[in-house]
C-alpha cells in the first residue's frame, strides 16, 4: 500500500475548539481542548496474540517507508499519523489496531492543521462547529461479573496475596447496556472532554472514554509517563474533601499499591532509557469525581525505539495488572469471567517519526453492535476490603455514566 498525503496549516481564530469539530465516527485523542481528530480510514493494520504490539510497530515502519508526505507544519501530530488501540491480554479475541485516517484535524499550542490523503473527500467538518445529536439516556446494568461475584473475586485475590502468589492484582467488573441505532458517540466524547479536560479523551474503533493515566509519551527522545494508583472519592464540601485527600496521601494501603505501579514502570523504562527520574513521593491528583495518588516519570530515550516499542514493554503496568506481572495476569484470567478486550490496553497515536502519546484505556467503554460494555477495576493488595473495592468501581464508573446520561 502506498499513500500520499499533505499537511497544511489552518487559519483559525481564538474561539476555535477542536472538541466542537468531531466528524461522524471520529477517531480522537484530546486533552485540554487540544489534540487530534480523524475521519475515515486510509489504512488499517491489525494483529492478535503475544507479539501484537511488536507486529504492528513493524507494520507501521513499513507503512511509513511507503508513504509520501508533504508537511508544511512540522509539529507533533502533523504529517502521517495513526490512531491505535491494543488488547489488554495476549490471548484476547479482540484485534489490536492502527488506523490512518483519510483526514486528520490537529490543534496544539495555538497551531491548527489539516492532513489529507490526496484522494480523500468529505464534508468540511473543520470549517464549522458540528451538531451532535442528543442521545436518549442509557442506563448501565451488571454484565458477566455481578457485584457479588466481584466481591468474591476480590476475596479470592486477597487469599492469593496472603499465600504470596502475587503482591498486587487488579480485578475488574463489567457493565453493559443496549444503544439505539442513532446513538451519537460524539455527544459522549464532548461530555468527557468538557467535564474531564485534564484527562485524555480517546475514541478508536468503538473504544471511547477519558483516561487519567498516560502510559507513555515520546517527543524528540524525551519520554514521560504518569502513574496512577491509590484512589478515594471526592468530599461533599471543601473541609471533607481536604481531609479525604490528606488521608489518601497517608494511607499505607494506597501508598503500597502506588509504589508497585511506579517501580514496575521504572524497571521497564530503564531497558530503553537513560536518566529515568520518578517523583520521590506521589502527589494528589484532583479529578471531578476522585482523588488519585499520582507520580510523573521522565526519561531520555537511548536509541531509535518508537513510542510503540516502549508501550510494548511497559504494558501491562502494575496499575492495570499487578505484580509480579505474569502471576497477576494468570490470576486475572481465573477471576474475571470475561475477555477485557481493549479495556486497560494502550490507546493513543503514533507519528511517522515514531513519536506519539499513549494512554491506558480506562474510564470508558466499547461500543459494538449496538451494545456498550463499560469496565472498572481496582488494585487489590493485602489490606483491601471487598466492599470498599466495589464502591471504588462505582466511583470509577461515574464518568461513563455521566457521558451516557
Amino acid at each position: 500500500m502506498r499513500l500520499s498525503l499533505r499537511t497544511t496549516r489552518l487559519s483559525t481564530d481564538a474561539s476555535f475548539s477542536i472538541i466542537e469539530h468531531l466528524p461522524e465516527s471520529a477517531s480522537a485523542f484530546l486533552r485540554n481542548k487540544e489534540g487530534l481528530v480523524g475521519w475515515g480510514e486510509a489504512a488499517r493494520l491489525t494483529a492478535k496474540g503475544p507479539q501484537r504490539m511488536q507486529q504492528l510497530a513493524a507494520a507501521w515502519r513499513e507503512l511509513v517507508s511507503q508513504t509520501d508526505v508533504a508537511d508544511e507544519v512540522g509539529v507533533p501530530g502533523s504529517g502521517l499519523v495513526a490512531f491505535g488501540s491494543f488488547a489488554f491480554a495476549d490471548d484476547s479475541e479482540d484485534e489490536s489496531v492502527l488506523i490512518v485516517p483519510k483526514i486528520l484535524l490537529g490543534s496544539r499550542d495555538g497551531v491548527c492543521w489539516l492532513t489529507q490523503v490526496e484522494e480523500s473527500t468529505s464534508e468540511n467538518f473543520w470549517d464549522e462547529p458540528q451538531h451532535y445529536r442528543e442521545n436518549s439516556a442509557i442506563t448501565l446494568r451488571e454484565g458477566l461479573q455481578s457485584a457479588e461475584g466481584f466481591m468474591s473475586a476480590v476475596s479470592t485475590a486477597i487469599s492469593n496475596i496472603d499465600n504470596s502468589r502475587v503482591k498486587k492484582v487488579v480485578i475488574a467488573r463489567d457493565l453493559v447496556a443496549s444503544t439505539p441505532t442513532e446513538f451519537d458517540i460524539r455527544t459522549a466524547l464532548h461530555r468527557f472532554a468538557t467535564k474531564y479536560p485534564t484527562c485524555w479523551t480517546y475514541s478508536v474503533d468503538g473504544l471511547f472514554g477519558a483516561s487519567p493515566e498516560l502510559l507513555v509519551r515520546v517527543s524528540h527522545k524525551q519520554v514521560s509517563a504518569r502513574v496512577l494508583a491509590g484512589t478515594a472519592g471526592r468530599g461533599t464540601d471543601p473541609g471533607v474533601d481536604f481531609a479525604i485527600s490528606t488521608a489518601l496521601a497517608a494511607s499505607s494501603k494506597n501508598i503500597a499499591e502506588h509504589q508497585f505501579a511506579v517501580q514496575s514502570l521504572v524497571d521497564e523504562l530503564q531497558k530503553f532509557c537513560s536518566q529515568v527520574d520518578a517523583d520521590s513521593e506521589p502527589f494528589s491528583l484532583q479529578l471531578p469525581n476522585l482523588w488519585h495518588l499520582a507520580s510523573d516519570v521522565h526519561a531520555v530515550l537511548k536509541d531509535d525505539a518508537s513510542v510503540l516499542d516502549l508501550a510494548a514493554v511497559l504494558h501491562p503496568t502494575a496499575a492495570v495488572a499487578g505484580t509480579p506481572t505474569e502471576s497477576a495476569q494468570q490470576l486475572i484470567a481465573e477471576l474475571e469471567p470475561f475477555d477485557r478486550g481493549r479495556y486497560a490496553g494502550p490507546v493513543g497515536w503514533i507519528g511517522a517519526d515514531g513519536d506519539g502519546e499513549w494512554a491506558i484505556a480506562l474510564r470508558g467503554a466499547l461500543l459494538q453492535d449496538n451494545q456498550i460494555t463499560a469496565y472498572a477495576g481496582c488494585g487489590i493488595v493485602a489490606e483491601s476490603d471487598p466492599v470498599a473495592e466495589l464502591e471504588e468501581t462505582e466511583l470509577k464508573c461515574k464518568p461513563i455514566r455521566e457521558a451516557l446520561a
